[in-house]
């Protein structure tokens, strides 16, 4: 710790002796070293407060700036060591140690001092800086002759501090304390007995200094002391003591002051050389002295807030070891050099507006190391505020508010502190503080206007935007933030709120309904502006609405009467004359203004020339006189127009009787009532009837043409197929399937020969689904699996071609189309009853699944053979043997007894394959032969349309 440190807790202990706080003070005393979180003392119970209130108030320690070697235990309420203390680096040889620390209190604001002493225990030794000491004496030297030896040092003080010395062996020297005014000792080797260099040239010796302390502590030193031949005087200084002198500021190499010694031998023995004790103070190297002259100069810095007081040992010795000693005592001056340190020990960022005066801002501490009036300080504020710095102890100033604050006015402060000394010239500092305003709810939102008019036009739809209300708050934030309400009064005996809304977060206040200004012209209404503080502040503002009428009312007809009117007629006698007033066309209209104002007028007439309609008041008159040609019935039709824009009008028809009887009025008027509902009546039925005929035509239209596209996309179905005709499958009783799925009792196996073009045909091969044993013959010899190995034999030959079965074929005079045939493939066909092909292939075949269609009529598989027997009967007409002619495929003796069984062996035109049945159903009887079980339905036969029953037709005449 520096000398200033030091200083400055001095004068703070000092000070604050004499000086009461503000919240009070304690004092403690404790030994230096102790542990960290040794207990120091109960603040509790010394400052008289409360735990709950260190806590609430953040209770902690200010030090100034310094270390802080102790801390607040909230918890316990008691101050504890923070770091450890060192008494001998703290204060020195300063006694008594005190430390000085302010506690601090918050929410209220509030201060209390503590002053803690350190005691000093005995924890440093005694110590030599420049041991051994060395000396050369004259073995001349007289009794009593004194030699300056080097102080011990030991930091401790009182008893604990250096006590005494010792030196032995005491043979020839004795020691000898001298009082120094510091309270320190001086010590000097007195020469007792004289020396003898021819017995003994050197001396070793061992100097002790011991403390006081319990046990006590030692350092030692050994003294080599060298005889020299006769000098047998010492230098002698001419002051004992030297005083000086020097400001603070003063240039290093400053001569201070200049010391003498005189030694009355002669020669060499009489030189004296000059020298500063090395000791341990700490500010001997501050300064320096010419050994020959003896003139002491600044070597370092003066500062006097470090130091104030310096003592300098210096030495004067001859040539020969004779020394003498003295000192110079030097006080520096102080000069104002150091501005005032201004720290802010508690500070607030922001208080209310509403904060009451003389409220705690900041607390500030202002200390400036100078003296006297260099130290002297006055604070102030720099711009005019509603601030003022108040001085509450020596050193400590309070930052108050002095006059009431207002956010809206200004919302942050940027307070300059500004702290000057006393000094000649003086020096000052200056710091600055934000210190912000917080929001209080103290205004209440204001509107724009005193009170709004506002006008809508009636009939406006609901939701219709009328206006918008604005209201200002100048708080903040939450404060500030208005919301509109709509107060709860009546309107006609309704809630205001079944007529308009009003928007809480904009102010737009919105119709809720249609208005009718017929029913409601005007009305007002109160709106609340208010603020979201707590509590919340609000006003009202008065809003009257008016209703602008508009033309929605078309004028209404109160006389004559409708639909009375058609059957009442005003009757004119035949003697009439110009200007007979035959009735008056009364008519209202509700609205308002011009759209009030009405007029009438003739639109039709039976007879344009007899009457006339008043513009204003809508009275008719007869403009001539009536005459024989005139109707008994005259039909006059007024519109009644208001002035509005657009006009509105209503329509009424007045029917006058030109009769002088009455019988002959009703007569007329009767009969034209029914005539006109029997017309009417007439065109209704016309109308419904052209409507039902007219979509029953257009729907007959979608019928026939979806019909049309369907044949068409069949046909073009059949050509794409290469013009191959299906095969047309039949179901023999008991037909079933013995593989995998099981649902047919037997299996009919076909072959099926096909030319090298007929692998363009949509024909697929299929590999068996297992390969379970079938038997294929009658004999049961044949197997499927054997089957196969021959298949693939015959298919491995190129040239080799199977011969088709000749019982199931035609023969070769019967069969159109060439007789020739190219190489061959055969392949087994399976058909079953869930609408899937089977078949039993060779390795590389696949046949495909597909529908399976409903069983055929006889008709019609006989028209498709003879209609295949037509589109070939050119081409085999120039065929040689093997041909069947047109005359023997139309001759009567052609009938379907020369047929094969087409169930059993169909043909394809344009291909020599022929599919045919094995050999177990050749030997069944022809189907049209057999009779069916009785036990057995008919296989089902697919409907004939409409086309097949015309085929059929042409077929049974050719």
């Amino acid at each position: 710790m520096t000398d200033n440190t030091i200083t400055w807790q001095v004068q703070m202990f000092i000070l604050f002796m004499y000086l009461s706080s503000v919240g009070g003070q304690v004092s403690y005393s404790i030994p230096e070293e102790m542990e960290k979180g040794s207990f120091v003392g109960d603040l509790v119970q010394g400052l008289g407060l409360d735990i709950k209130r260190l806590k609430s108030g953040n209770a902690r320690i200010y030090s100034g700036g310094s270390t802080e070697y102790m801390e607040v235990d909230r918890e316990r309420g008691v101050l504890v060591i923070k770091e450890r203390i060192d008494r001998e680096s703290l204060c020195g040889k300063t006694s008594p140690c005190s430390l000085h620390y302010q506690l601090i209190l918050e929410n209220p604001m509030e201060f209390y001092t503590i002053n803690v002493e350190i005691t000093d225990i005995n924890d440093n030794a005694p110590s030599f800086k420049n041991s051994p000491f060395r000396f050369e004496i004259i073995e001349s030297s007289l009794i009593g002759a004194k030699f300056v030896l080097e102080s011990a040092a030991d930091p401790d003080v009182g008893m604990n501090g250096l006590q005494s010395y010792s030196l032995k062996p005491t043979d020839n020297f004795i020691l000898k304390l001298h009082s120094q005014t510091d309270g320190s000792n001086s010590v000097e080797m007195v020469l007792q007995k004289p020396l003898d260099r021819e017995k003994q040239d050197q001396l070793t010796l061992v100097l002790t200094a011991m403390d006081g302390g319990n046990p006590p502590m030692s350092g030692t030193a050994e003294i080599h002391i060298i005889v020299l031949d006769a000098n047998d005087n010492a230098p002698v200084f001419t002051q004992p003591i030297y005083k000086a002198s020097v400001t603070e500021n003063t240039a290093k190499g400053t001569i201070l002051t200049t010391v003498s010694a005189s030694d009355l031998d002669e020669t060499s023995n009489g030189k004296v050389t000059y020298s500063i004790s090395k000791s341990m103070d700490a500010f001997s190297d501050i300064f320096e002295i010419d050994e020959n002259n003896g003139d002491v100069r600044l070597f370092g810095e003066l500062d006097y807030e470090k130091a104030r007081h310096f003592q300098i040992n210096i030495k004067a010795k001859d040539c020969c070891g004779l020394t003498d000693s003295s000192k110079i005592i030097l006080n520096v001056i102080d000069i104002n050099d150091n501005s005032p340190l201004i720290d802010f020990m508690s500070t607030s960022k922001s208080i209310p507006e509403d904060s009451p005066q003389d409220t705690v801002v900041a607390i500030l501490k202002v200390i400036d190391p100078d003296s006297e009036n260099n130290g002297k300080v006055h604070c102030l504020i720099q711009e005019t505020m509603p601030f003022t710095i108040r001085s509450t102890l020596n050193g400590f100033y309070s930052l108050v508010t002095a006059l009431p604050l207002d956010r809206e006015t200004q919302s942050e402060y940027n307070i300059s502190v500004i702290c000057t000394d006393e000094g000649i010239p003086s020096l000052s500092s200056r710091v600055i503080l934000t210190l912000k305003i917080s929001d209080v709810n103290d205004n209440a939102p204001v509107f724009h206007k005193s009170s709004y008019d506002a006008y809508v036009i009636e009939n406006n739809p609901p939701g219709l935007s009328i206006l918008s209300v604005a209201a200002a708050d100048p708080d903040w934030n939450q404060n500030a933030r208005v919301s509109y309400l709509l107060q709860d009064t009546s309107v006609n005996g309704l809630s205001v709120s079944s007529f308009v809304s009003v928007n809480s977060e904009t102010g737009v206040v919105h119709a809720v309904r249609s208005f009718d200004y017929e029913q409601l012209k005007d009305f007002h209404f109160k709106i609340k502006a208010q603020d979201g503080g707590s509590p919340p502040l609000s006003s009202n503002v008065i809003v009257k609405l008016f209703i602008l009428d508009q033309n929605d009312n078309a004028p209404q007809i109160l006389y004559p009467v409708q639909p009375a009117a058609s059957l009442v007629a005003e009757m004119v006698p035949r003697s009439a004359d110009v200007g007979y007033l035959v009735t008056k066309v009364v008519a209202v209209d509700v609205d308002s203004g011009q759209n009030a104002w009405l007029s009438y007028k003739l639109v039709k007439s039976t007879e344009r020339s007899l009457f006339e309609v008043g513009l204003q008041n809508g009275e008719i008159r007869t403009i001539r006189q009536v005459s024989d040609k005139d109707s008994v019935k005259q039909k006059l039709t007024v519109i009644v127009e208001d002035n509005g824009q657009p006009p509105r009008s209503a329509t009424v028809i007045v029917n006058v009787a030109v009769a002088d009887s009455f019988p002959e009025v009703l007569s007329e008027f009767t009969d034209r009532t029914d005539d006109e509902d029997y017309n009417d009546n007439l065109t209704f039925y016309l109308i419904l009837a052209l409507a039902v005929v007219s979509f029953l035509f257009i729907m007959s239209i979608a019928t026939i043409l979806s019909v049309k596209c369907y044949r068409w996309k069949q046909e073009r179905i059949f050509h794409k197929s290469s013009g191959n005709l299906p095969v047309i499958p039949y179901y023999p009783p008991f037909y079933s399937d013995v593989g995998d799925t099981g649902t047919l009792p037997h299996v009919y196996n076909y072959e099926v020969y096909r030319t090298n073009d007929s692998r363009r045909s949509d024909f697929k091969y299929g590999r068996p689904v297992s390969q379970s044993t079938v038997s294929l013959d009658p004999s049961g010899t044949q197997t499927l699996t054997k089957i196969r190995g021959e298949r693939e034999t015959n298919e491995n030959s190129e040239k080799e071609q199977k011969p088709p079965n000749t019982d199931w074929r035609f023969s070769q005079n019967q069969r159109p189309g060439p007789s020739g045939c190219s190489k061959l493939e055969s392949a087994e066909l399976r058909w079953t009853s869930n609408k899937r092909t089977r078949a039993g292939v060779p390795p590389e075949g696949a046949v495909g699944t597909g529908p399976w269609p409903n069983p055929p009529t006889e008709a019609e598989q006989l028209q498709a053979l003879m209609a295949a027997a037509n589109e070939v009967s050119e081409a085999t007409a120039t065929l040689g043997p093997g041909t069947m002619g047109l005359s023997t495929r139309y001759s009567p003796q052609f009938t379907l007894q020369h047929v094969p069984d087409y169930r059993q062996n169909v043909y394809i035109p344009g291909s020599t394959a022929t599919l045919t049945a094995n050999p177990q159903q050749q030997a069944l009887p022809p189907p049209q032969a057999q009779a069916p079980p009785p036990t057995q339905a008919e296989a089902p036969k697919a409907a004939q349309t409409p086309a097949s029953k015309k085929k059929s037709a042409k077929k049974e005449k050719k």
